[in-house]
């Protein structure tokens, strides 16, 4: 009997945590950032802000976030996008702690941090993210 109520409690914590990483999951988290340059990531910023999404070469998830982006991009002609390949830029990355790909990180004007998303953004998350800006 007391195997499974243990069994039943583990289930019950294991569906909550999937649950919770689902909510969390491409999100945007205002963050009190870190300031990226435009020598490190070799392009330009943009006049009003820059999207840099961290990204890996075996990384699915990774493509369908760079979709995204680009997609809602479109439309804001004054903001940048930059990809960074998180394999080649070990210092950047670890610089600016990203610990899962993709990442996608807001920077102002400045390359100052606004806020990140771990996971493929959702469109109306990004959209919504871009406004506030």
């Amino acid at each position: 009997m007391n195997n499974i109520l243990l069994l039943a409690g583990l289930l019950t914590f294991l569906v909550f945590l999937g649950y919770w990483q689902k909510l969390r999951h491409g999100k945007f988290v205002r963050v009190n950032g870190v300031t990226i340059s435009a020598l490190e990531l070799d392009q330009k910023l943009g006049k009003k802000a820059t999207i840099v999404q961290f990204s890996t070469t075996f990384c699915s998830e990774c493509r369908t976030a760079k979709a995204i982006v680009k997609d809602v991009m479109k439309d804001y002609k004054d903001i940048s996008y930059i990809e960074v390949d998180a394999e080649c830029n070990l210092d950047l990355v670890r610089r600016v702690d990203i610990r899962s790909t993709p990442t996608t990180i807001f920077l102002d004007s400045k390359g100052f941090e606004i806020a990140r998303a771990k996971g493929a953004p959702k469109r109306d998350q990004l959209i919504k993210a871009i406004k506030a800006i």
